[in-house]
């Protein structure tokens, strides 16, 4: 067997027993990248040094130390900073920029025996619903190459669904380490913010809201990142009720597939024990669009100046973001930060009477790679952000969020399932989450009438 095909969490046993070597692992990691990015697109540079690397978490394991993580390949999203490689943002601006130091985040990977593979594609300044830059190009997604993997973190999506990894560090500020997984058949957990430390690295446009997140194959994997990456330990399965939701409270249509996916997966779960019962928030006409000023006014502040200097250096989708953040008067800011607070009392006052609050990670599968967002959603014509109705909600809150694959549409495309839980219950989510894989058979989709 390929190494690459295994769990980060059997690689790293096999390295550990002398199963397999780290200059093997990193050996199969260049075959398959060699073999497999160029129909995708996810990887933007392959680290110089992986040999390097291998050899010292074989240095390391001779000399006794014990490597959770040992040999394991693992792509970083290209926002986050890595020492000695270019970390670009997606953007022309950042072409040339060679990060001084690891992040955090990526030093405890090291730390643990993780092998930095390389870089993976994000959209620019991963603000943007799919993985397409003028810098990198198109990045496309494994399960079908038509369509997108979405965004930002589409690159480690599809650098992990399709074998090169078993693991990625992503980036999430409203959602994209979930919708992502969700449009390729993975698993994508949003911590509790700042569980995971964020940084040294690049300025956010929004502060507060985003987080570092794995992504892997397996839920064991994200269990393990965790533990690494923010100690976490093994958590207790909720006792208590569940909500669910088929619109989360917001209205948002979802295609037929989606709704029949939910329904079944909830009617297995009630089978299986589980105590279930659908309601939502009152988010007081709150939704996405609320607060999208905020990073509007963020990455003007942050590139006003340089799309006064030169508009075509920018993604067109970005230099519009940035022009309309210019034009935003102070109290439309205002009012977003306002929308920012009260989302996130919302979302924590209704998880205070249930354990976890379950609803599609997204509307709809992934669309073609050439589109910005779906044409329609629900058999409706539908808005650039209606993909992303159910996941900025847990940003604002600060709270765990798991997208876990569950179900496939009747033309064989993954689905997305979130769990969503009260902050700092990210080990309890992790374990009732589990359960609910457990649960959960999985069929393939039948057919929506």
């Amino acid at each position: 067997m390929n190494p690459l095909d295994l769990s980060a969490v059997a690689l790293a046993h096999r390295v550990r027993s002398g199963v397999v070597t780290p200059s093997e692992v990193a050996i199969a990691a260049r075959a398959r990248v060699a073999e497999r990015n160029p129909a995708l697109n996810a990887m933007t540079v392959l680290n110089p040094s992986l040999d390097e690397e291998a050899a010292e978490v074989a240095r390391r394991l001779a000399a006794g130390e014990d490597l959770s993580l040992a040999g394991v390949p693992v792509v970083i999203k290209d926002n986050i900073w890595v020492k000695d490689l270019p970390i670009t943002q997606g953007s022309r601006l950042f072409a040339e920029f060679v990060a001084p130091k690891d992040a955090a985040a990526v030093s405890k990977l090291r730390d643990a025996g993780a092998m930095i593979l390389g870089i993976a594609t994000c959209s620019e300044f991963a603000c943007k619903g799919v993985t397409n830059t003028p810098l990198h190009g198109i990045t496309r997604n494994p399960v079908d190459t038509r369509l997108t993997p979405g965004g930002s973190s589409g690159g480690p999506v599809a650098a992990v669904a399709s074998g090169m990894a078993p693991l990625a560090l992503g980036t999430d500020a409203g959602g994209s380490s979930r919708r992502p997984p969700a449009h390729t058949g993975l698993f994508g957990f949003k911590p509790t913010q700042d569980f995971v430390p964020y940084g040294p690295g690049f300025d956010e446009p929004v502060d507060g809201i985003s987080v570092i997140s794995p992504i892997a194959r397996h839920l064991e994997d994200i269990d393990l990142a965790m533990q690494v990456l923010a100690g976490i330990s093994t958590g207790s399965v909720f006792a208590g009720t569940i909500a669910w939701s088929e619109d989360f409270g917001l209205g948002q249509k979802l295609d037929a597939d989606v709704a029949l996916a939910l329904r079944g997966a909830v009617a297995q779960l009630k089978r299986q024990g589980f105590s279930l019962v659908e309601t939502a928030p009152d988010w007081g006409g709150l939704t996405g669009g609320s607060v999208m000023p905020l990073q509007f006014a963020g990455l003007a502040r942050l590139f006003g100046e340089a799309l006064k200097e030169d508009r075509s250096v920018f993604d067109p989708d970005l230099a519009l973001q940035i022009e309309t953040g210019l034009g935003l008067t102070a109290a439309e800011v205002a009012n977003a930060k306002s929308a920012s607070v009260h989302m996130g009392e919302i979302l924590n006052g209704f998880l205070e009477g249930y354990d976890a609050v379950i609803v599609p990670t997204t509307p709809c599968p992934a669309w073609p790679v050439d589109r910005l967002a779906p044409e329609f959603i629900g058999g409706l014509p539908c808005a650039p952000r209606d993909h992303a109705a159910f996941t900025p909600q847990a940003n604002h809150a600060g709270c765990p969020a798991l997208s876990i694959p569950f179900a496939e549409t009747k033309a064989g495309l993954p689905l997305g399932l979130q769990i969503i839980s009260a902050k700092g219950r990210d080990a309890d989510l992790l374990a009732t989450a589990r359960n609910i894989m457990g649960a959960l058979s999985r069929p393939k989709h039948e057919r929506a009438s």
